[in-house]
């Protein structure tokens, strides 16, 4: 049986519930017992600030780690002696890359974008589940386990293959073919569920009552794994030479990512990286098929109604997203927006960014893309801000959304007159 005693090192305190407070110890626990609230990692600031500083970080690995300080498990934080350190493939610290030619086309200013297609497996999920996996290990958890629209699929079981863990992951029967290979290929059990992401979720928190010795990365485990995504927010600061950005577009899926870079912008603040309190704009981008969020934005309602997923976007396709409400908070909260975009204008982001920045993201990075260029239009995002766009994911794992749009220019004889006549070049 996993421990469930295993601190988490002395800068973490344990969890608290994000809504009546109650404080819990730091293990496998992810719902209040008193009000069912979502539980968070609760942190000693006092005791981080006292050991943090931006040589330090400046000192350590070119991944996450390098902010463990701030993290729940590995590192600083980790619990003393846990075995082989953190679960590391090299999640992190991807570029950070000046778009001028996507900024001219959107008629902003100055646009960064966010690669994170640069990481291990391809996307942002390398950041939650290497610290997932790392706090699952010092609990003493040796199989993991997920529900997952792919990406995370993806992750879990690379991450679980690198620590020696087994895997069991769950995804809906209809996803990307490539998402499939790219999980199934590191060995694990990969189960194939008849049903919507959703579906298949519902039988993850099912299933974790029936096998709690099962580390499942977003349910039981899920208050550690939540917090990966903070550093996407860290990076863009030290990356700006540690400066905050005016208005940032996050896509939302189960709406947690865009809430943790909202913590993570705060945080640095509050362990005294920033002099100044962040005031940092954030908006949030969702497919018109699954907008549940946006919706709730566009009718002024702080009731996130589920939906029935229905988009290319499969990697956003979180019809009862679990943190919806809490996205829907923070954007408002900002002064920021929830856009949606049609599967015809997701193909059409993915292809924009290829096109003017060399940058091939899967269908949830034209869906930011797309978002961006919509809510350019509208005013929302100004020209006189510094805009970074989280690039989430990359598109050979969603080649099959754009293939029917793009190929050769020309089929031709093995002539240059074939060529001549064929291809028309300016240069």
């Amino acid at each position: 049986m996993p421990s469930t005693s295993t601190p988490a090192g002395p800068l973490v305190r344990g969890l608290r519930c994000r809504e009546c407070g109650r404080g819990y110890p730091a293990e496998a626990l992810h719902v209040c017992e008193f009000c069912f609230g979502p539980l968070e990692v609760d942190y000693d600031y006092d005791a981080i600030t006292a050991v943090i500083s931006r040589e330090k970080i400046a000192a350590g690995p070119p991944t996450i780690w390098r902010y463990s300080d701030l993290l729940p498990a590995g590192g600083s934080s980790g619990a003393a002696g846990a075995p082989g350190g953190p679960v590391d493939l090299g999640a992190g610290f991807t570029p950070l890359v000046r778009a001028d030619r996507l900024a001219s086309e959107l008629g902003l200013g100055e646009l960064w974008l966010k690669n994170d297609t640069l990481n291990p497996t391809g996307s942002f999920k390398d950041r939650v589940v290497s610290v997932a996996l790392t706090r699952a290990r010092e609990l003493g958890f040796k199989l993991a386990a997920c529900a997952s629209t792919g990406n995370l699929a993806n992750s879990v079981a690379a991450h679980a293959a690198r620590a020696g863990m087994d895997s069991v992951v769950f995804i809906p029967h209809d996803l990307e073919p490539a998402k499939v290979v790219t999980t199934a290929v590191y060995g694990g059990k990969l189960i194939a569920v008849e049903g919507t992401y959703d579906d298949v979720n519902r039988l993850c928190s099912e299933l974790t009552a029936d096998h709690p010795t099962w580390a499942f990365v977003n349910v039981n485990i899920r208050p550690y794994y939540a917090e990966g995504s903070k550093t996407l927010a860290y990076e863009v600061v030290e990356q700006l030479g540690w400066e905050v950005p005016d208005h940032v577009v996050v896509p939302i899926a189960s709406g947690s990512q865009l809430v943790k870079i909202h913590k993570g912008f705060a945080e640095l603040h509050r362990v005294g990286l920033l002099d100044e309190e962040p005031q940092v704009r954030i908006s949030g981008a969702q497919a018109t098929g699954c907008s549940p969020v946006a919706t709730a934005f566009a009718e002024g309602t702080d009731h996130v109604r589920p939906q029935k997923p229905n988009t290319i976007a499969k990697s956003l396709a979180i019809g009862n997203p679990a943190d919806g409400w809490y996205a829907l908070d923070v954007v408002r909260s900002t002064g920021g927006a929830v856009g949606s975009v049609s599967d015809d204008e997701i193909v059409e982001g993915i292809r924009l960014l290829a096109r003017t920045e060399g940058i091939f993201a899967e269908t949830a990075g034209g869906v930011t893309v797309a978002t961006l260029a919509k809510l350019a239009q509208e005013g929302v995002v100004r020209p006189d801000e510094r805009v970074v766009a989280y690039i989430t994911g990359l598109g050979l794992k969603t080649i099959d959304a754009v293939s029917p749009h793009v190929g050769p220019t020309a089929t031709i004889a093995p002539t240059i007159e074939a060529f001549n006549a064929a291809v028309e070049v300016d240069a």
